[in-house]
């Protein structure tokens, strides 16, 4: 964990961690666990591998605001719907950078992601890469992430044919990476072809366990108890760094793309001011695309894919109507994408329950008072836990914890406050991709469901893994494919097939989409800007 330091930076406040002490005037009054420890603080009951969810079972005992001490180190955490409502206050509040999203700046610097508020490059690489997920943009995604999901079906064809199970996690990882890798930066890292993970992926869950495991120790002690992690973080950033700085190469001497992500941070000058990223920040961009684009988005549609399989009457709801919107089409239209209502509706019940990035941080612009109950002083910051936010009885009743897609029905999400879900986090900072990430997720859960019966081994029971994100632990599957299920999306030489697909349906928006309290899940034209996996893994 980092210390807190007394240097400031650019807009003036402490640089490094900043305990509770420093910005609640008033903490005594925020309830915290019975037991705490001298030195260690409140972690009794607490294990180092699953930090939130320890921090969920907290929540449940000490209400919608409360407290937790770890290594002399103080933390607020938020989740009762008013309080994160009124933190969702672009006015009073701003992203806050910190925890692990701060102890992935070696590898992420400045981008989109990791960049603190007062870093310009933040707002040059989204002004610049806007563009790349317009409308238009997107239409030409749609063809190329239909190529890829041919390649996973082939893989699970292989793989219902020998009768064996699918390991879900794994397999959405290659997808989604192979996804944002081919849109993005024209590369194919030939994830399906591997019987084992791909090195980028290695070294990017690698980044991603050591930032969590820094907050769970103390920091003086850090150099000593983490050394051989540390060793081996260093090597996973020398990894990822070689493998962007040699696509970013074979770019340049190719001459330019076909006006993807990287054409775009490497030739669009700022409209406004002229100005380019930096050699450094397209790297730093790059990586963010790369690794957060793919993480979240397999846990997502890792998560959706689990719930379908234990609950056959929402799958079978939700494949009639793949099997009515989508018709005898080869592979669907873009434009198709968008009318899986109920199949949205399943991707946001899933992240409901489990939201891949299962926390979001607010620190306060100015002198405030949240709900106004609690001061807080310029710079104070607060965690907000979206899973628990998620599980407010006071929004989502007393059956909170069951899974139901028709929570999410038109009328029931008018019916709700605004800022109730927000699994991708909130504000200005929120996801540039987003309609990228609920598209591809809505889509390939559309081509898994009119394919395959999907069926749980008999004694899974869902457990947690943490590194940042969230994803579930050795899901497998067992498949059956529909004796009368249309063919799925096309690949290889079929391609030309699927690229007619895609433009039929250039001129409409993606599946996205929600602002909560607005347009219903999956409404055509709707824009969500509660933020999104392609660069959100947590804040």
């Amino acid at each position: 964990m980092a210390e807190t330091r007394t240097a400031t930076a650019a807009d003036g406040l402490p640089k490094g961690f900043r305990s509770a002490e420093l910005g609640w005037p008033e903490l005594h009054r925020i309830p915290r666990p019975p037991y705490r420890l001298p030195l260690l603080g409140d972690v009794v009951g607490a294990g180092p591998s699953t930090p939130m969810q320890d921090s969920l079972r907290y929540a449940r005992q000490l209400g919608p605001i409360f407290r937790r001490r770890v290594f002399g180190n103080e933390f607020v955490f938020v989740w009762g719907a008013r309080l994160a409502a009124d933190l969702a206050d672009e006015s009073r509040f701003a992203k806050h950078v910190g925890l692990g999203v701060a102890n992935l700046r070696p590898v992420a610097g400045d981008g989109l992601f990791t960049a603190y508020n007062h870093e310009p490059n933040w707002q040059l690489a989204h002004d610049v890469l806007a563009p790349g997920f317009s409308r238009e943009a997107m239409a030409g995604y749609h063809v190329m992430m239909l190529d890829v999901a041919g390649r996973l079906t082939e893989h699970w064809d292989r793989a219902e044919a020998a009768g064996r199970a699918v390991d879900v996690p794994g397999d959405m990882t290659k997808l989604t990476l192979e996804t944002i890798a081919r849109t993005g930066f024209g590369h194919d890292f030939g994830s399906f072809e591997r019987s084992r993970p791909h090195p980028f992926v290695t070294a990017m869950v690698g980044t991603l366990g050591y930032a969590q495991r820094l907050n769970t120790v103390p920091a003086p002690l850090a150099p000593w108890l983490l050394r051989g992690a540390s060793r081996r973080n260093a090597a996973d950033i020398d990894h990822l760094d070689r493998t962007v700085d040699d696509l970013v190469r074979a770019r340049r001497a190719k001459g330019g793309g076909d006006g993807d992500l990287l054409d775009r941070m490497l030739e669009t000058a700022h409209p406004g001011t002229g100005e380019r990223l930096s050699v450094e920040n397209v790297r730093r961009q790059v990586i963010t695309f790369l690794v957060a684009g793919h993480e979240t988005t397999s846990g997502a549609l890792s998560f959706a894919l689990h719930y379908l399989a234990q609950h056959p009457d929402v799958a079978a709801r939700a494949r009639a109507e793949v099997d009515r919107v989508w018709g005898s089409a080869k592979a669907p239209g873009y434009e198709q994408v968008a009318r899986l209502r109920y199949v949205r509706r399943v991707l946001d019940e899933s992240l409901r329950l489990w939201p891949t990035a299962p926390a979001f941080a607010r620190e306060a612009r100015r002198d405030t008072v949240l709900d106004g109950t609690h001061p807080m002083r310029r710079g104070a910051w607060a965690l907000v836990l979206t899973g628990m936010l998620h599980r407010d009885p006071d929004v989502w009743g007393p059956d909170a914890e069951r899974f139901d897609p028709d929570r999410f029905e038109a009328k029931a999400v008018r019916a709700r406050a605004p800022h109730t879900f927000k699994p991708f986090g909130t504000g200005a900072r929120a996801c540039i991709g987003r309609q990228f990430a609920l598209h591809e997720a809505t889509l390939v859960l559309g081509l898994l469901l009119r394919r395959y019966e999907l069926r749980p081994e008999p004694d899974y029971r869902l457990r947690v893994t943490e590194r940042l994100t969230l994803m579930p632990q050795g899901l497998r599957l067992l498949l059956e494919r529909r004796a009368a299920a249309p063919a799925a999306a096309e690949s290889g030489s079929r391609k030309a097939g699927a690229a007619k697909a895609g433009a039929d349906g250039a001129g409409s928006r993606t599946a996205g989409a929600t602002e909560p309290g607005t347009e219903p899940p999956g409404a055509p034209g709707a824009v969500s800007r509660a933020g999104c996996p392609v660069h959100r893994p947590a804040q």
